[in-house]
This record gives C-alpha cells, structure tokens and sequence, in this order.
C-alpha cells in the first residue's frame, strides 16, 4: 500500500518506519525542518518539509494516488482537517487519526475518521480493568467506533483454558475470529480447544468489549 505519514515526531516516525520495514511505500509530512532532516536521514522514504493542513503538501506527498492518509501530529483540529481534506479533496476511503484528547474521539467520528485511536482511551480502559497491556490489547476500532478488534492472552487460570469454544459464554456480538498458538493460526471451530498462552482474536461492539474481556479471563479481582 502506499501510505502517507502526516507528523514526523515520535509516533509519526516509528509508524512510518514500521510501515516502511513491512514493505509499504510511504512518505511522510512534517512541519518542522529540523526533524524533517533527521529522518530524511533515518529513514528511506519521501519526506515534505510542508504545512500538515496544507493541499500543496498532500500534493506533493502523493496524496491523489495513496490508500490511506494517516494524521498522527500532536494537534486534534490539524489531524481532523487532514483527514477532511483526504476525504474530500482527493476522495481517499481510508483515513485514520490519532486522538490526543479523548474528549474529541466522537467527533472524530462524527466527521467521518474511519479509525480515530485514542491511545490515552486504550491505557485508561487497561488500568480500570487491572489486567496487564500483554493481556489485552486493543487492535483497532472501525465502524465508526462501534466496532473493536481485540487481541487477549489467555493466562494459565482462564476461565476458558481446555474448554471448546462451542462451549464458551461470550457476549451475543462477539465472536472469536483467530487463535494464535506459537507459530500457528488457528481458526476457530466449535470444538477448537483453548490452551494457555492462546493468543485470542475476537471481534465485539465497543460495548461488550470488558463483558468479553471476563468472559475469557474470569473476574478481575482487586489485588
């Protein structure tokens, strides 16, 4: 895919160095000329010395052919125009933004970001729920945001472990999607059994997303 980076200061730099490492073609828009050159430096990609907001610097980024603008500065009214830009200017279908203020994520939805990530969200929603970030991981949240992939590591007293999954208690819309288990993907039949350290793909309504989580892992007892 051909991927443009808007913001080039820590996150915006190890996304696109991910992105580029996974074999995508991306470049990158940057305000900030020092931090421009570093990476131009780091990194073998395109990178604009440009205003995020401007339609010169997406022009010149490539926008008119890319897959997916990604706005991840430290601005939520920048990385929202980038992406409204994106949308409407060269009719992208795939923008995703970083949220810097939970506050502003139902906007982001509201204006149409296909995947606004509010990391601050994702680490509140971890520590309300006393688990650890190896257990449960939030993929990503699409549909505008009703939606969420989830990733959960089952620890050896899940409530689950040897259980088949026809078996399992889960919300009424969530489903498991894959099971990861050392170097195999396995998907799910009625009678796959979970073992410990399975990887859990399930797919759920941002709703019933702890509802699942005590579903797999049992009741998160205050320690």
């Amino acid at each position: 895919m051909y991927i443009i980076v808007v913001g080039g200061k820590k996150i915006g730099y190890y996304l696109a160095k991910k992105l580029r490492q996974d074999k995508h073609t991306v470049s990158l828009i940057e305000k900030d000329k020092e931090t421009c050159k570093l990476i131009t430096k780091e990194l073998d990609i395109l990178v604009i010395n440009g205003d995020w907001c401007s339609l010169s610097s997406l022009e010149a980024a490539g926008a008119e052919r890319a897959d997916v603008v990604a706005a991840v500065t430290e601005s939520d009214e920048d990385n929202l125009v980038i992406c409204q830009l994106a949308k409407e200017t060269f009719h992208l279908s795939r923008t995703v933004a970083l949220v810097n203020d939970s506050k502003n994520e139902h906007i982001f939805n509201e204006l149409g970001v296909d995947v606004p990530v509010n990391s601050t969200g994702i680490i509140a929603k971890i520590i309300e729920q006393e688990v650890s970030l190896d257990d449960f991981v939030n993929l990503a949240t699409f549909r505008r945001g009703k939606l969420a992939l989830v990733r959960i590591d089952l620890p050896d007293d899940s409530p689950i472990i040897n259980k088949e999954v026809k078996s399992l208690n889960l919300p009424n819309d969530a489903v498991l999607v894959s099971v990861i288990r050392g170097m195999q993907v396995l998907i799910p039949r009625s009678d796959t059994v979970l073992q410990p350290q399975d990887e859990v793909i399930a797919l759920t309504s941002i709703e019933k997303e702890q509802e699942l989580l005590h579903a797999l892992l049992g009741p998160l007892e205050k320690k």
